[in-house]
């Protein structure tokens, strides 16, 4: 694998360990409303379901980093297709911006490894 698409791959994960944040622990608190465009109310009520959410993203950013550092490229596109996978999901039912925040990076990242 190639120095960018190893960068590109690090870069997804990190992304989901912060989405990991904004969901588990940062859901009721401002950012995580302003960045999820939620209201106080509506952040309380789904607040379990956003911590859910958040594991999720740490399973996949734990999946990616694992597949990198013990050179399983099998692996790595394998999370990187669950994350793409969850950002046309996302796109479909929530909101054309999540395909573009999640899915764009872990296209360019199977692009990196698939093409160069």
């Amino acid at each position: 694998m190639t120095l960018l698409a190893s960068v590109l791959v690090v870069l997804v994960a990190l992304l989901h360990l912060y989405f990991l944040v904004l969901e588990m622990f940062l859901w009721t608190r401002p950012l995580g409303m302003k960045t999820f465009r939620n209201t106080p109310e509506k952040a309380e009520t789904t607040r379990v379901l956003a911590a859910n959410q958040g594991l999720y993203n740490g399973f996949l950013a734990a999946g990616l980093l694992w597949g990198l550092f013990t050179a399983q490229w099998n692996v790595v596109v394998f999370f990187l297709l669950c994350v793409v996978v969850a950002a046309l999901y996302g796109a479909w039912s929530v909101s054309r911006r999540i395909f573009y925040v999640q899915g764009v990076p872990a296209i360019a990242a199977l692009a990196a490894i698939w093409l160069l």
